[in-house]
């Protein structure tokens, strides 16, 4: 990690923070248009204050609203070492919009703070933070969420990282779902089909064990290094590379939180896979049914993946409970075909990957590292 001199209170720079402020802030003003009219001015007397009326929706006697919070994590650190900063909110809308839609709600608005170590009055930075916001904008179209402020905060010391420009990236994700439509998991019935969306990179999480594999392998600056057998990117390329964002897909498949608008599949329950991966993440899809899942033929893991596990030694019912391995969301459906026919014109890799079944155990066909089993058995366990 590169050494630096400590910043002192005195050296918070108000007028660069206002600065980058506006821009975060011009940025979220051109997401509007992913929910045209959602946001309003409040009131011409405070510049700034923005608010969401509640008469626009459809139902609203029977809506239910709530407010969901994640981060990036440590993710964050790839993007500093590789001085490129323009894919980052891909991974925090990714984690805090994909959350919500578990239980059948649909991300309308989102809010984030940005917390640097400091801000110096160079292109460099000024450069650093445009990254962000054209990613802010771009992530913000694919979840299709308008962004309520631009805020950021200087803190010095108490931010960490590597490189000249350094940060943590949270947020907040607003939805709304109809009361007919929260997946509680009571849905889910023993023959029901099991959907995967596609992930061909690590999501935010479990990163700490690849930076460690990383370092320990290939260097201080093993983000430059390319490695033939993985392709021609740098390894920090692939590591980088960021999250599908599927709220905005699922919102269609569930129908969203507007009852008046048709769903585009039957969905009895989804599972984001995040941290603890299939097992966790289906475990607690499944554990209000109290049933089971059989995964014969699951998506193929990321070859940076099951390189990180080699690295790591990590056995295949670790790497399993761990990572994705393939999948970022599974869905449980009694009308696959339509979920991926949907899926297809969405232009999101997908594919039927197993069944729900009456025996409370997780089973998923081995295509770890390892080559440990054919099978893994994991019991069933909420996350």
């Amino acid at each position: 990690m590169t050494e630096r001199p400590r910043a002192s209170i005195q050296d918070v720079n108000i007028e660069l923070g206002d600065d980058v402020s506006k821009m975060l802030y011009e940025a979220s003003k051109l997401t509007h248009q992913n929910r045209p009219g959602l946001v309003h001015e409040a009131h011409e007397s405070f510049s700034g204050f923005r608010s969401i009326p509640l008469n626009q929706f459809n139902d609203i006697a029977n809506l239910e609203m709530n407010i969901g919070f994640d981060g990036v994590g440590t993710k964050v650190e790839i993007s500093e070492r590789l001085d490129d900063h323009s894919v980052v909110a891909h991974d925090l809308f990714a984690m805090v919009c994909d959350d919500a839609v578990v239980r059948g709600a649909e991300p309308i608005a989102i809010g984030t703070i940005l917390d640097v170590r400091q801000l110096d009055d160079t292109e460099h930075t000024r450069e650093a933070v445009r990254q962000l916001a054209t990613g802010y904008v771009a992530a913000a179209a694919l979840a299709r969420v308008a962004v309520v402020n631009g805020e950021v905060a200087e803190l010095g010391d108490r931010v960490g990282g590597y490189g000249r420009f350094n940060y943590n990236w949270g947020a907040a994700i607003l939805w709304l779902v109809h009361k007919d439509r929260v997946l509680t998991g009571n849905a889910i019935q023993p023959g029901d089909s099991l959907v995967a969306l596609g992930e061909d990179g690590f999501r935010s999480n479990g990163i700490t064990d690849v930076r460690r594999a990383m370092l320990e392998h290939y260097g201080e600056d093993w983000q430059y290094k390319v490695i033939p057998e993985l392709g021609k990117a740098s390894l920090g390329r692939l590591v980088q590379k960021p999250s599908i964002i599927y709220s905005g897909f699922m919102s269609d498949i569930t129908g969203g939180y507007d009852i008046t608008k048709e769903p585009l599949a039957k969905v009895t329950g989804v599972a984001h896979i995040t941290g603890g991966g299939l097992p966790s993440k289906l475990g607690r899809m499944l554990e209000p049914s109290g049933l089971g899942a059989e995964i014969a033929d699951s998506m193929t893991p990321p070859d940076i993946m099951l390189k990180v596990q080699e690295l790591r030694g990590f056995s295949d019912k670790v790497a399993y409970g761990k990572w994705h391995m393939g999948q970022g969301m599974v869905i449980a459906t009694s009308e696959p075909d339509a979920v991926l026919e949907a899926a297809e014109n969405y232009g999101i890799r997908a594919k039927e990957i197993g069944l729900v079944t009456k025996t409370p155990l997780i089973k998923i066909r081995n295509q770890g590292a390892g080559n440990d089993s054919e099978w893994l058995e994991f019991a069933k366990k909420a996350a």
